[in-house]
């Protein structure tokens, strides 16, 4: 009985960390690209790392507007490396058409994002959390 309280304890505990929601999922409204577009991405985890979704994008003024882009992903194979700080992943930059090797920071409500291709790296400014 002692093993199974045990055994029932530690599955318990594994559940509860795999469930567990990382303070970066929500969604984040991006900072504007070189047009001045805007877009919420949908950060949630995706297997054991974490990745966004664009699921709306805004024009210069603000204004929804439709995008080829929405349901495509922006952010992957990022990971938690604690204390707010998340690497190893990329993000695609609709934009620019580029993937970039990227980190970002979490600071309450704002995600700085920066990203790099070979030697050239660019800020891809800070997203605000939307929900």
């Amino acid at each position: 009985m002692k093993h199974l309280v045990l055994g029932a304890a530690f599955v318990l505990g594994l559940a509860s960390t795999a469930f567990a929601a990382d303070p970066v999922f929500g969604t984040w409204k991006t900072a504007p690209d070189d047009n001045g577009h805007t877009g919420n991405v949908q950060v949630e985890a995706c297997g054991s790392s974490i990745c966004g979704t664009l699921v709306k994008t805004f024009d210069s003024n603000g204004a929804e507007m439709e995008s080829d882009n929405i349901g495509k992903k922006i952010v992957w194979d990022m990971t938690s490396d604690g204390g707010g700080e998340y690497s190893g992943g990329q993000i695609w930059s609709p934009d620019r058409d580029k993937t970039y090797k990227s980190k970002m920071q979490l600071n309450g409500n704002s995600l700085t994002v920066q990203g790099c291709v070979m030697f050239v790296c660019r800020d891809g400014g800070t997203w605000t959390r939307v929900n």
